[in-house]
Formats: C-alpha cells, sequence, structure tokens
C-alpha cells in the first residue's frame, strides 16, 4: 500500500507544484496510476474482509498487483535508465516470501523482459543493466528467503513435535487422574478450581460444570479433627499457596453437597516454584477408620480382659521366687525365672497394645506441669544408668558429666517446659533403653540443648544403625526393620510409634538420623518456656494445690471395692486350695502381694528397626 500510495503521490505532484525536473525526470503514466490506485484499494478491501484463511492468496494477489504497478511504473519512465528502477528491485525482493510461487512469477516476468530487450535493444550495457535488475533481486530473494524458510520448517517441525508429545503426555495425564480412585482438585493461586476429577466428584457430590470456576471453598468445604470448619490457620490449601510446601493428613473431614459427613486423607501439593496454585488429593477414609475404630476396641477390651490372668501369673511365679514364701531348688530358680520375664514382657506387650488404642482414638491423657528439662532427665539416666553398664557401654549425659569442659560444669544449664512429665519420662526411656539396646558396645549418649523456641533433648549411640530405606517407616505402628542384625532382637515395633504419638501430645515433634553399621541420633523436640513463665506457672499450681487442700474431704465408696487394701497374709494362697484357684478369679488378693517384690515393669522399647 504505501508503493502503491508514492506512485499515485508523485503522479499528483505536478500538478501542485510546478517544477519541470518533477514532470521530467519523475513523470508517472495514468495507466501507472490507476494501477496503483486499484492496487491501493485491494490492499484496503483484502485487509479489512478476507478471511483468515484466505490471507496467503490474498497477500499473492496484491504482491501480483504490486509488480504490475512497478513494472509498468520503470517501462514507462525509460526502461533500464529508469529513476524507478531501485524501487522495482526493493519490490523484487519479497518475491522468496511466497516461496517457489512468488519466485517463478519474478523469473517469468524476467525471462520475459529480456526477450523483448534482445530483440529490440543493440546495446549490450543496457541487456547488462536490465539481467541485473531482474535476476540479481530474484537470486538474493532465493537465499535469503529460502534460508529463512527452513529454519521456519525446521522450526514449525520441532514445535509440531512439541505439541504433539506435550498433548500425547496430557492424554495420558488425563487417562490417569479420570481413572483414579483418589479425589483431585486443581485451584490457581487465588483459589479457584480449575480441575476436578471424577473421583472428587463422586466424593463430594460436585459435577465439574458446576465446580470449575468457584472458589474451593464453597466446593471441598474441609473442617478439621473437631468438625469445625478450617480457618485460615489450619486450612491445607491456603497453607500451600502461601508457603509452597507440601501438607498431608487424616484429620479433616468434608460434608459431601447431599450433607454426608466424609473422613478424607489429603494431601495438597504446590503448583511451580513460588507456587501458582495447588493441587489436593483426597481419599475417603470413613470406612477404614470405622475399621480402625473397631480394631482398636477389640485389642482395647481384650488386653484389659487379658492383664488380669497374666497379673495373676506373674503375681504366683514372683511368690515362687521369693524365699520367704516358697523353697524350691536352683534349677527350678532358673525356670521360673525365665517364666517370670516372659510374664513381664507380655505385659508389657498388652499396656503397649493399650497405649495404642487410647492415642488412636485421641483418649490419651495430658496434664501439663513445668519442669526442669535438665534435671528431670538427670534422674531418668541414674535409673538407666545400670542396664548400660551391664552391657559395658559408655554411658554418658553430658549436661552433667564430667567429660565437659570445667568452665561448662560450673553452671548447669537451666530449660524449662510446660509438658506432661509421664509421657516425657516415657518417650525419653524408650529412646535411651532402645539406644541400649541396639549398641552392642561403645557409646550412648544423652545431650539437652535448646532455642528460644524449643528444647531438644538428643539420645546418640554407636549401634547397629537404622538403614536409609528404613528411615521413613520408623514411626508407623509395628513396623520394625527385618535383617540379621535385628533378627534375635526382640520387639513389637510399637515403642517408636507412642513416642511419636506423645511428643505430638506435648506439642512436639520426633526424628532421627543415622546410617547404617554406624550409630543414630533420635531428637525430641517440645516447647520450651522462659523462666519467668514456669515461675508463674508453679505459683499457680501451688496456690491451686492448697486450695484443694483445704477443701472439705469427701470420701466415696463404690460397689464392689474393698474398703482397705489386702493385706500380704491375705494374699498368701491357702495350701488346701487347687492351684488353679486363685488365678481363675480376678476378685481374690492373691496377685496383689507380688506387687511388694516384683519390680514395676519399665515400657517395653520401641523398635527403631
Amino acid at each position: 500500500m504505501f508503493v502503491s500510495l508514492l506512485v499515485i503521490g508523485i503522479y499528483l505532484l505536478p500538478s501542485v507544484v510546478q517544477i519541470e525536473f518533477v514532470s521530467g525526470i519523475f513523470s508517472v503514466s495514468l495507466a501507472a496510476a490507476i494501477l496503483a490506485g486499484i492496487t491501493a484499494v485491494a490492499a484496503v478491501v483484502l485487509y479489512v474482509s478476507a478471511p483468515k484463511k484466505h490471507a496467503a492468496a490474498a497477500s499473492f494477489v496484491l504482491y501480483t498487483l504490486l509488480l504490475a504497478t512497478t513494472g509498468n511504473l520503470v517501462m514507462s519512465t525509460g526502461e533500464t535508465a529508469s529513476p524507478f528502477i531501485a524501487l522495482w528491485i526493493a519490490v523484487s525482493l519479497f518475491a522468496g516470501i511466497f516461496n517457489y510461487v512468488g519466485l517463478t512469477l519474478l523469473l517469468l516476468i524476467g525471462l520475459a523482459y529480456m526477450t523483448y530487450a534482445i530483440t529490440t535493444y543493440a546495446i549490450t550495457d543496457n541487456l547488462f543493466i536490465a539481467g541485473l535488475a531482474l535476476f540479481a533481486p530474484l537470486i538474493a530473494s532465493f537465499i535469503i528467503w529460502h534460508s529463512k524458510s527452513t529454519k521456519d520448517d525446521q522450526r514449525d517441525r520441532a514445535y509440531q513435535e512439541l505439541a504433539s508429545e506435550l498433548s500425547h503426555e496430557v492424554n495420558k495425564a488425563d487417562v490417569v487422574i479420570n481413572a483414579i480412585e483418589d479425589g483431585v482438585v486443581a485451584v490457581d493461586k487465588k483459589g479457584i478450581i480449575q480441575l476436578i476429577n471424577p473421583a472428587a466428584q463422586r466424593i463430594i457430590g460436585w459435577s465439574s460444570g458446576d465446580a470449575v470456576g468457584l472458589s474451593y471453598k464453597s466446593v471441598v468445604k474441609l473442617n478439621d479433627r473437631q468438625d469445625q470448619p478450617v480457618t485460615v490457620s489450619n486450612d491445607p490449601i491456603e497453607a500451600v499457596l502461601a508457603g509452597s510446601r507440601e501438607v498431608s493428613s487424616e484429620d479433616f473431614s468434608t460434608t459431601t453437597e447431599g450433607g454426608r459427613k466424609v473422613l478424607l486423607s489429603v494431601v495438597v501439593s504446590p503448583i511451580g516454584q513460588p507456587s501458582t496454585g495447588a493441587i489436593l488429593v483426597f481419599r475417603d477414609i470413613t470406612k477404614a477408620k470405622a475399621a480402625e475404630r473397631e480394631q482398636a476396641e477389640f485389642i482395647s477390651t481384650a488386653s484389659h480382659e487379658m492383664r488380669t490372668p497374666v497379673a495373676s501369673i506373674e503375681g504366683y511365679l514372683g511368690l515362687a521366687m521369693n524365699p520367704n514364701t516358697a523353697t524350691i531348688d536352683e534349677r527350678a530358680q532358673g525356670y521360673i525365672q525365665k517364666a517370670h520375664e516372659s510374664a513381664q514382657h507380655l505385659g508389657r506387650l498388652f499396656q503397649d497394645l493399650l497405649d495404642v488404642s487410647k492415642a488412636e482414638d485421641g483418649r490419651i491423657s495430658n496434664n501439663p506441669s513445668v519442669v526442669n528439662v535438665v534435671e528431670f532427665i538427670g534422674d531418668i539416666m541414674q535409673g538407666l544408668r545400670a542396664k548400660a553398664e551391664e552391657k559395658g557401654l559408655h554411658f554418658v549425659y553430658k549436661p552433667t558429666s564430667s567429660e565437659r569442659p570445667m568452665s561448662d560444669r560450673l553452671v548447669a544449664p537451666v530449660y524449662y517446659a510446660n509438658v506432661d512429665n509421664d509421657h516425657l519420662r516415657e518417650v525419653v526411656s524408650n529412646l535411651v533403653e532402645n539406644a541400649i539396646k541396639y549398641t552392642p558396645q561403645g557409646d550412648v549418649t544423652v545431650d539437652i540443648s535448646a532455642d528460644d523456641e524449643h528444647v531438644t533433648v538428643s539420645v546418640a549411640d554407636s549401634g547397629i544403625g537404622i538403614p536409609a530405606e528404613d528411615i521413613p517407616h520408623l514411626f508407623q505402628k509395628f513396623y520394625r526393620v527385618d535383617n540379621s542384625d535385628t533378627r534375635e532382637i526382640g520387639g513389637t515395633g510399637l515403642g517408636l510409634y507412642l513416642c511419636r504419638r506423645l511428643a505430638e501430645v506435648m506439642n512436639g515433634s520426633i526424628h532421627v538420623n543415622s546410617e547404617y553399621k554406624r550409630g543414630s541420633t533420635f531428637y525430641l523436640e517440645i516447647p520450651r518456656i522462659e523462666s519467668e513463665e514456669a515461675t508463674r506457672l508453679m505459683e499457680e499450681a501451688t496456690i491451686k494445690a492448697e486450695q484443694a487442700a483445704n477443701r472439705p474431704a469427701i470420701t466415696s465408696i463404690h460397689s464392689g471395692l474393698p474398703a482397705e487394701p489386702p493385706t500380704t497374709a491375705a494374699a498368701t494362697p491357702q495350701p488346701q486350695q487347687p492351684a488353679s484357684a486363685p488365678i481363675a478369679s480376678s476378685q481374690q488378693a492373691a496377685p496383689a502381694a507380688p506387687r511388694a517384690v516384683v519390680q514395676v515393669p519399665v515400657r517395653g522399647p520401641g523398635q527403631p528397626n
């Protein structure tokens, strides 16, 4: 269009400006002006109204009109001597845009003119200039646009291959997402649902057409463990969108569109770094949780009922080993000792099972009180030192160890925590007993450190260590490593699971670093409180204790319970009774006496392996 308007302008210039130089050399014929006008009008019309699919054909038509306009202009102004021959060369360079069609058209025009020039001109210079003006742009256009066309073809092929591969992967992903039983919901940065698969639609009762484009909060209505709608502080999707960290939990439920409550196992993962969205994957675990509750109830009931006969067995074995109540030879003493140890182990197993059932249904009590962690754990270490020394282990409690530098021993660290003392004792005892148990020789070292928010208890050993593939499963229920190093060491695989649950009850956490054959280090983190807060809480506890002591004593007598504890004499089985009689009845006092002579069993060690 620009060239056409330029030609029309030059044609009209002499009528506006009377300059002989313009009207002589740069005169434009009427035919050239008409062709330029047709080209300009056609350019406007085709640009406005030509369909997109015919854009290439329309462009070629316009280029043909432009060649005709420029050729007529050159022919009417002196041919090889025309001042517009440079314009022809410039226009000819664009023939390659239309690939071989444009180049062929330009070649035919050049051959036609050379045929005309050979029969007309006798001057060789004119023929040379004509050939140069016609074929040099043709060759240059071929080189320029053929190279570009080759690169474009390669790029197009690469794009097509990439698009095909991406389309193939997307199709595979769609097949997988639509086939899995887990619900999948993808949301953008603003929490708007972009994708929801059939399983998610089935679980929550929304169709894809209704859910896509809405906020996830109005579709996936998550509730927390207390059946309260999640807030910004405990919403897993909000947490992922804000922090770009994966969140997984089984503590959520949702209410379907039909009003049914569904328990969910939820995993929320970020999309991109930084997060540009999130993918929510959830599973209906309502039936699984119901089965777990039934199993926990069975374990709890069975363990509770079996503890009574086991306690009786343990009690009578204790009486048999007591020289004040029974006389047996040394050989029988050894047999009874082994039976007594097995009964104790069985009792610990039942207690662990009861604790597991409590942990599963949230019945673990939590009675926090202020404790000086260093001093408290020091007492635990004193009770376990004998067990370590029996194995010949080097047992070190760093905060009070003589191996510490003298400058450190002058002032022992004081770290306060407000946690359930029984839970803390049980977790630390389990970890230390495990360290002793799984260390054939070497060191067991317990240390305590702290920052502004946490107190960390570390239990390190130089024992058999834990294979890397087992570490992620270590704190799962009933999990034990099965290899030649652990096969002869007994255990149930419940200890570390209970440690984890008790740590969570104390608002703490537990983790491990280990290298196989080189030992392990377990870390227990619990919340720390400042000295001022600890003093205030201890004063409040003292005041409450004094108030409770000043209240009138109220004695409640429960039916079926003895008013006074049974005496040792009453507990002694009578000679005339059959041996099985006291065991058959849990109401008799026989099992009570051994409590004075049998040590209270310590929590069974958890199994890191």
